[in-house]
């Protein structure tokens, strides 16, 4: 074993992983396990300890290393594991220095290695030549987030809104598409907030621009999860342009008025259908996944029947669903809940609305020429992120080919 990192959570931290890896490998360590842990439930924590024991089980002579959002904010519960050699806070995770002490065996007086992310000012441009084993590139151009949602502990996860650099954002993806990749996402904590601690403010709209502007051989750009109440007019201008992607991620989370208030949500019901319309009028071929929340404390059956009707009226496609989790510290958490059984019971109600709708996605497409970017042999992803299997083509090739029929997964090609 050199070193392996185990990822949790969302794309930014797949992104992180491979820059974690790198740092770690800079900085002379090896025989290493990296767990990047997620905070955004508390059985996402769960799952990061149990990962940790039995990583020490089949891994006995290598150093674990514990990092990542939950990390950073329940440092020392995973210290007090016997497993963990070392806990590295969010902003010091990708710094090859914060792993040398396990390479020359230096003295800690604390293997909780965490600092005050809240006081952390810059986004460093991690810049990478590629992720192993992918056929897409994710580039971070934004970390930390300076809302306050009642059920998030992210904001102290990640620290304040912070964003990489116009310039070196674009520089980054040539690099990537140098090196023969085919698609990029951009990714990020709140990306749609990026640019306005950058002179001049710059937005999202304005970066995609430039991307694709200054790009041009990059044939594939996509967009990862978007609050869809902050998109710019020139975010609007970019969709248009057929090398970005036709599907985004709507940070929703609800579809009922009270319950997105109660949340400390900017979007209303009406404002995320006006969104959404406006997105499909500029381009008719875009499907939406959204991020929802089952079971949010007082949420009725009448409010979650909101939510329910949402998914269809707005045609939404890709469902991450998350059963509420309470989590110590936030506002939501001291709400009136509603039952864990209650919450899971709409979660599954939520998935199969979803898988229907995604399910009529595939079906709309038989029979269609699709652009398909092969993730690995015999797999691939329509320009909608629709699983394809497909006969021909290397990892990281796109190919164009007809859509035959259904399968379990997704699509099925000539």
């Amino acid at each position: 074993m050199s070193i392996e990192a185990i990822t949790f959570g969302c794309r930014l931290n797949a992104y992180e992983s491979e820059v974690m890896k790198a740092e770690a490998a800079r900085s002379g360590l090896d025989n290493a396990i990296i767990v990047n842990t997620c905070a955004v439930t508390a059985e996402a924590v769960r799952q990061a300890k149990q990962t940790i024991r039995k990583a020490r089980r089949e891994h006995p002579e290598a150093r674990i290393i514990v990092t990542g959002c939950a990390a950073q904010t329940q440092g020392r519960d995973f210290g007090d594991m016997e497993e963990v050699d070392l806990v590295i806070g969010n902003h010091d995770k990708l710094k090859a220095d914060s792993y040398r002490p396990l390479v020359f065996g230096l003295p800690l007086n604390d293997k909780v290695q965490v600092n005050d992310i809240m006081s952390v000012t810059e986004t460093a441009g991690h810049l990478i030549d590629g992720l192993d084993g992918r056929a897409r590139a994710f580039v971070q151009v934004q970390n930390g987030c300076d809302h306050r949602c009642t059920f998030c502990i992210i904001p102290y996860g990640r620290g304040p809104s912070r964003s990489v650099p116009m310039g070196v954002v674009v520089e980054q993806i040539r690099r990537l598409v140098d090196n023969g990749y085919g698609e990029v996402v951009l990714t990020g904590v709140d990306i749609t907030s990026y640019g306005g601690d950058l002179p001049g403010a710059p937005t999202l709209g304005k970066l995609t621009q430039a991307i694709l502007r200054h790009v041009p051989a990059l044939p594939r750009l996509r967009i990862s999860s978007i609050d869809s109440i902050e998109a710019d007019p020139a975010l609007y201008e970019a969709v248009t342009d057929r090398r970005l992607m036709p599907h985004l991620h709507l940070s929703l989370q609800s579809g009922d008025d009270m319950i997105l208030k109660r949340m400390k949500r900017r979007h209303s019901r009406a404002d995320a259908l006006a969104i959404v319309t406006r997105l499909r009028g500029l381009r008719p071929d875009m499907v939406f996944g959204a991020d929802i929340i089952a079971g949010f404390p007082t949420e009725s059956e009448a409010m979650f029947e909101n939510t329910l009707g949402f998914v269809t009226e707005a045609d939404l496609t890709y469902l991450h669903v998350f059963p509420f989790s309470p989590r110590e510290g936030t506002p939501a958490a001291r709400m009136p809940q509603v039952s864990r059984r209650l919450a899971r019971e709409r979660a599954a109600r939520l998935r199969a609305v979803g898988e229907t709708q995604f399910q009529k996605l595939c079906a709309s497409r038989v029979g269609c020429e699709e652009t398909i970017l092969i993730e690995h042999q015999g797999m691939g992803r329509t320009e909608q992120f629709v699983p394809v299997t497909v006969g021909r083509g290397a990892p990281g090739e796109i190919v164009t080919a007809e859509i035959q029929a259904i399968s379990a997964e997704g699509l099925i090609a000539a």
